[in-house]
C-alpha cells in the first residue's frame, strides 16, 4: 500500500508539471549551403523550450524529419525556391510552426544590400540585415581586433544582431554566400554608438505618505526646502538638471565626488527605515553613498552599478548607524565614484503610519447650501446651491471622493457628473469629461498642523472640477495640484472644505464621510513564522511535495516579516519593506534581496473578501499573499507575466486572528498558507 501511494503522488505531480509546460518560442531554422555546387544544405532549428522538431524540405521528398533540440540534418537540393516548414515540440507535445524561405543557386549571389543600424535601446548593439539574389546565408564581419570573425551569420533576408564591446568606427564586411563556390561581399565603415543617457524615467515609487517620506529629490513626494544639489566643494563632477519626458533626474558627469547641501534645513531621518536611491550608468561600476550628520563622522555604503540600466536601492538605514552615523540631524549627501551617473527618487521611507483620520469615502452633501460661493470663507452671498439644485443635480451629489488609508486618492464619478459649458457641456449631467473624469491615479497629504488637505493629480479635485487656487477653469491651466482648508466635525465625519479661487473668490463645500466597509480581514498580516506554514501538494492542506522548516524559517526572515495589509474600504499593499525572499524566476539566486516589480508593493490594490464563498480577490498586477509566483493559472516563470487579479480560498479561526489561504497553482497543484493577523 505503501509504495502504491507513492506512486501516485508522483504521477500527481508528473501530470501537474506537464499541464505547466508553455509552448515552444522564438522558433527558427539556420541554413548552411554547401559552396561546392553540390546543392548540400545544413538545417539546424531551434526554440525556446522545445525537445524536438519536425523538419520539412518542401520539395520531391514530403517525408517529415524528426531531430532532437542541438541536432541538424543534412539535405542535397536542386537548384530553385524553396520554403522549409520546422515545427518545434515541448514535452507536453505541443506544437509551433515557422516557415523559412531558402534559395539553392549556383550562381554567385548578386545585388547584396546591406542595412545597419545601431539598435536604440541597447547600447553598442547593431542590428543587420542583408538581401540579394541567389544567395541562401551571409556572415557578419565586426572589423574588431582580436575576435574570431565571423562573429555572427544568418539567413539571407532575416535580421540578426551583434553586440560590440566598445563603440567607435569599425570596418565591417558582410558576406553573402549561396550553393556556389563564389561569394558575394560588402564593406563599409559604420560607427557603433554608446547609449550615454537613459531612455525612459525609472518607475513610479509607490504612494506614501508625507508623513513617511523625507524626500531629497522626486517628482513623486514633496522634497525639502532649501537644498542645493551643486554645492561647490571643489569637485570636478558636471552637475547637470536633465529630463526625461518631463521627469526631472540629476545628472553628474566625470564623477569623482559630489555633495548635495541642505545644511540649512537639517532632517531628523532617526524614524525613517529605509533610503531609496535610483541610479542609471553608463560608465560607472560603483558609487559611493555617504548620508552626512552634524555630529558623527563620515560612513559609507557602496552599491555595485549595471550599466545601461535603471539600477533601484532600497538601503537599511542600520547599514549606516550600525557604523556609527547619527541619522537625526542629517545636513548633506555626498557620492563618490568615476564616470557619469544619472540619479532620481532620492528620499527616506518608513513602513506606512497609522491610517489617515480623512480615509473614507466622502460625497457633497445632498442638501441646500452645501455647494456656494462669495467673497469670504464660508459665505454664499453670491450663490448658494438650494433643494431644487440638489435635486437637479442628483448625478453630481452621488460623487464620490475617495481617500484611502495611506495617500492614495480617487474621484469614482460612474456613468455621469454634472457637466458644465466650460467643459463642453449644457449644464446638465452627461458622461465626465477628461482630465476630471477620475482617469488619472492621484495622492492626498493632509496637513493637521494647518488644516490644509492637497490633492495631487492632474484634473484630480473636491467639490467643483473648475475650481482651483489660480482662479477658475477655462480661464487658468489644469493644475496638477489642489490645497483645500478644511475643518473636521462631528467626529471627524464632515468636513468643510474652503478654496479661494483667485484673490477674494471663496467657494466652501460641505462633505460628509460614508462609513468605510469594514471586514473581519482588516489589519495586517503575516505569514507564521512556524513550520508547516507554506506547503505544497496534491490537495488543498497538503503538505506533501515540499513544506517549510524551523530551518527554511530561519533563512527566510526577510520573507516571514513581509506584511499583507488590507486596508478598511478595501484597499490592499504587500508591505516588504528593504528584501524579501527571492527565487529564481525573478532573475536571481534564491537568497533574500531587495523585491523585484511587480511583486514589490509598489502599487495600492484592491480586495473583495466574500464571506461566504470564504474566498478573496485581490486586484491589483504584483498584489499577492505568501508566495508571489502562486496564481490561479499556474506558477510564474517571469515577473512581467503577473496577472492582474487572483483569487484565493481564506479559512478563518481564532477569533479571526489566523487565516489558511489555499490556491490552486494551475491543475492539480495546491499551495497551503497560514497567515497570523499582528
Amino acid at each position: 500500500m505503501l509504495l502504491l501511494v507513492v506512486a501516485c503522488t508522483e504521477d500527481l505531480r508528473d501530470i501537474s508539471f506537464v499541464d505547466n509546460i508553455v509552448a515552444p518560442s522564438n522558433v527558427s531554422a539556420i541554413f548552411k549551403v554547401s559552396q561546392d555546387n553540390t546543392g548540400t544544405v545544413t538545417i539546424t532549428p531551434s526554440a525556446e523550450g522545445a525537445v524536438n522538431f519536425d523538419v520539412y524540405f518542401d520539395d520531391t521528398v514530403v517525408t517529415r524529419v524528426n531531430i532532437t533540440q542541438g541536432e541538424s540534418v543534412e539535405h542535397v537540393y536542386a537548384e530553385g525556391v524553396y520554403t522549409v516548414k520546422v515545427v518545434a515540440f515541448n514535452m507536453n507535445g505541443d506544437g509551433i510552426e515557422v516557415n523559412e524561405a531558402l534559395t539553392v543557386s549556383f550562381k554567385a549571389p548578386e545585388n547584396l544590400v546591406v542595412a545597419l543600424e545601431n539598435d536604440v535601446a541597447i547600447s553598442k548593439k547593431v542590428t543587420i540585415r542583408a538581401t540579394a539574389d541567389y544567395a541562401a546565408t551571409y556572415e557578419f564581419y565586426s572589423g574588431e581586433a582580436g575576435v574570431v570573425q565571423p562573429v555572427v551569420s544568418g539567413n539571407i533576408g532575416n535580421a540578426i544582431a551583434y553586440q560590440y564591446a566598445e563603440p567607435g568606427m569599425y570596418n565591417i564586411k558582410v558576406v553573402a554566400k549561396g550553393g556556389a563556390i563564389e561569394t558575394t561581399e560588402y564593406t563599409a565603415d559604420f560607427e557603433v554608438t554608446a547609449i550615454l543617457a537613459p531612455l525612459s524615467g525609472v518607475a513610479t515609487p509607490p504612494n506614501r505618505s508625507e508623513v513617511d517620506v523625507i524626500s531629497l529629490f522626486s517628482g513623486a513626494y514633496t522634497n525639502i526646502e532649501g537644498i542645493n544639489y551643486n554645492p561647490n566643494w571643489g569637485q570636478q563632477t558636471i552637475y547637470t538638471a536633465f529630463d526625461i519626458n518631463g521627469n526631472a533626474i540629476i545628472q553628474y558627469s566625470d564623477l569623482n565626488y559630489q555633495g548635495i547641501d541642505f545644511s540649512e534645513n537639517v532632517q531628523d531621518a532617526s524614524s525613517m527605515e529605509t533610503l531609496h536611491i535610483d541610479v542609471w550608468t553608463a560608465d560607472a561600476v560603483s558609487i559611493d553613498i555617504y548620508p552626512i550628520s552634524s555630529s558623527s563622522a563620515e560612513f559609507f555604503v557602496t552599491k555595485e552599478l549595471v550599466a545601461d540600466q535603471w539600477n533601484s536601492f532600497e538601503i537599511p538605514v542600520s547599514d549606516f548607524t550600525d557604523q556609527g552615523l547619527v541619522v537625526s540631524d542629517l545636513k548633506q549627501f555626498k557620492f563618490v565614484g568615476a564616470g557619469s551617473v544619472f540619479i532620481d527618487n532620492l528620499y527616506f521611507w518608513k513602513a506606512p503610519s497609522a491610517p489617515s483620520i480623512l480615509a473614507g469615502t466622502w460625497k457633497l452633501a445632498a442638501e441646500a447650501g452645501s455647494l456656494k460661493v462669495g467673497p469670504s470663507a464660508g459665505s454664499g452671498e453670491w450663490w448658494s446651491i438650494d433643494a431644487a439644485g440638489v435635486v437637479a443635480r442628483a448625478c453630481y451629489f452621488n460623487d464620490e471622493y475617495i481617500l484611502g488609508d495611506f495617500g492614495s486618492f480617487e474621484n469614482v464619478l460612474g456613468n455621469d457628473t454634472w457637466v458644465e459649458p466650460w467643459q463642453g457641456g449644457t449644464d446638465a449631467c452627461a458622461a465626465p469629461v477628461a482630465p476630471h473624469d477620475g482617469s488619472n491615479s492621484a495622492t492626498f497629504i493632509h496637513d493637521e498642523a494647518n488644516n490644509k488637505l492637497t490633492i495631487n493629480g492632474l484634473g484630480s479635485y473636491l467639490g467643483l472640477p473648475k475650481v482651483n487656487n489660480a482662479g477658475e477653469l477655462p480661464n487658468v491651466a489644469v493644475p496638477s495640484l489642489i490645497t483645500y482648508d478644511i475643518t473636521l466635525s462631528n467626529n471627524n465625519t464632515v468636513m468643510e472644505v474652503v478654496v479661494e479661487a483667485g484673490s477674494g473668490v471663496f467657494w466652501t463645500y460641505k462633505l460628509v464621510k460614508n462609513a468605510l466597509a469594514v471586514s473581519p480581514i482588516d489589519g495586517i498580516w503575516k505569514v507564521a513564522s512556524e513550520a508547516g506554514s507554506l506547503k505544497v501538494g496534491p490537495s488543498a492542506g497538503s503538505g506533501d511535495w515540499w513544506s517549510i522548516d524551523a530551518a527554511g524559517v530561519a533563512a527566510r526572515a526577510c520573507f516571514f516579516d513581509d506584511e499583507y495589509v488590507f486596508n478598511a474600504g478595501g484597499t490592499f499593499n504587500n508591505v516588504l519593506g528593504a528584501d524579501t525572499w527571492l527565487e529564481a524566476w525573478q532573475g536571481t539566486a534564491d537568497a533574500c534581496g531587495t523585491p523585484v516589480a511587480p511583486h514589490d508593493g509598489s502599487i495600492t490594490a484592491n480586495f473583495v473578501f466574500d464571506a461566504i464563498a470564504n474566498t478573496i480577490t485581490l486586484n491589483g498586477k504584483g498584489a499577492y499573499l505568501g508566495i508571489a509566483k502562486a496564481n490561479n493559472a499556474g506558477e510564474l516563470s517571469n515577473p512581467d507575466n503577473a496577472p492582474d487579479s487572483v483569487i484565493y480560498n481564506a479559512t478563518l479561526s481564532n477569533n479571526d486572528t489566523v487565516m489558511e489561504v489555499i490556491i490552486e497553482a494551475g491543475s492539480g497543484v495546491f499551495w497551503t498558507y497560514k497567515l497570523v493577523k499582528q
